[in-house]
C-alpha cells in the first residue's frame, strides 16, 4: 500500500512539473570574439539592468524593477562567479546589462484551421470562427555582455517563458534564478 502511495505522489509531482511553462533559452555569441580572454566583468555604467513593459499604457516598470531587479542581479553575479569570472570595479574585460521584458501575446484556434477545405475529401469549407482565444503574459530576460575593448555586444542570451499568475513571489524568484542559470550555461567557456 505504501508503494502505491509513493508511486501516486511521484506521478502527481511529475504532472505538476510538466504542467509548468517551459523556459526557452537562446544565446548568440560573436564568433570573432575570443572569450578565452575574459576573466573579469562588471555591470554596465548605467546599472545592472532595466524593466521594459508592453502590456498597457498605464504600466509602471518601477515596482517590477524593485521587486525583481535584485534577484536578477544576484543570480547573474552568482552564475558568472560559478563560471570563474571575477566581478571588478575597474577595467573589466566585459560589462553585463539585463533587460526584463514583460509583454502580452495571444493564442487562437479557429474551427477547421488544421483541415484543408477540399471538397474532394468531403470536408466542407468552414467559415472562420474563433473557438479558442488565450491571452498570455510573457516574460523575457535579455542579458547583454559587451566587450570593453571593442565597445560592442559580443554575447546576448534570452530566456523567455509564460508568466503564470498563480505563482507566489518565492516561486517566481526560483524561476528567475533557474532562467539565469540556464542562460549563463550558454556563455562560452574560457
Amino acid at each position: 500500500m505504501r508503494a502505491i502511495a509513493v508511486a501516486c505522489a511521484g506521478a502527481i509531482a511529475a504532472t505538476l512539473t510538466v504542467g509548468a511553462a517551459r523556459i526557452k533559452v537562446h544565446a548568440d555569441a560573436d564568433p570573432a570574439f575570443d572569450f578565452r580572454t575574459v576573466r573579469t566583468w562588471a555591470w554596465h555604467d548605467d546599472g545592472p539592468g532595466e524593466v521594459k513593459m508592453a502590456r498597457s499604457a498605464d504600466d509602471d516598470p518601477a515596482p517590477i524593477q524593485r521587486r525583481f531587479g535584485p534577484t536578477i542581479a544576484d543570480a547573474v553575479a552568482h552564475e558568472l562567479a560559478a563560471r570563474k569570472l571575477t566581478l571588478v570595479t575597474d577595467a573589466p574585460d566585459v560589462r553585463a546589462h539585463y533587460y526584463l521584458l514583460i509583454t502580452v501575446g495571444f493564442d487562437t484556434q479557429q474551427r477547421g484551421q488544421f483541415l484543408p477545405s477540399v471538397p474532394a475529401w468531403g470536408v466542407p469549407p468552414f467559415a472562420p470562427a474563433t473557438m479558442s482565444y488565450s491571452i498570455i503574459q510573457t516574460g523575457s530576460i535579455v542579458l547583454d555582455v559587451t566587450s570593453t575593448r571593442l565597445a560592442r555586444v559580443v554575447w546576448r542570451g534570452v530566456a523567455q517563458t509564460e508568466i503564470e499568475q498563480q505563482r507566489s513571489d518565492e516561486e517566481r524568484d526560483v524561476r528567475v534564478r533557474e532562467a539565469i542559470r540556464d542562460l549563463i550555461k550558454k556563455f562560452p567557456s574560457k
